[in-house]
């Protein structure tokens, strides 16, 4: 399998970003090109060493004991009085 150039602007295979066509041949086997270790379906998620890092962040505060691109703060956090506000306009 040859690498070849970067797309202009990332595509959608399977649900996985592809930045060029060698990232698509993978989508297309249910492999995600960013963790290509993981296998399909990511499989071997837990032995690739890719994805490691994935828990190297500890949060203090508020957010102690949640996960990095978790849900946040549980409901007790959340129903302090003026500790909320919405950012949608």
């Amino acid at each position: 399998m040859s690498v070849s150039a970067n797309y202009p602007t990332p595509v959608w295979v399977n649900g996985y970003q592809c930045r060029n066509c060698s990232d698509v041949d993978l989508a297309k086997k249910h492999i995600d090109p960013a963790h290509p270790k993981s296998g399909p379906f990511n499989v071997d998620a837990k032995s690739d060493p890719s994805r490691i890092l994935q828990d190297a962040v500890q949060f203090g505060g508020l957010l102690a004991g949640t996960r990095a691109g978790g849900a946040g703060p549980g409901p007790a956090a959340a129903s302090a009085t003026g500790t909320q506000f919405d950012l949608r306009a």
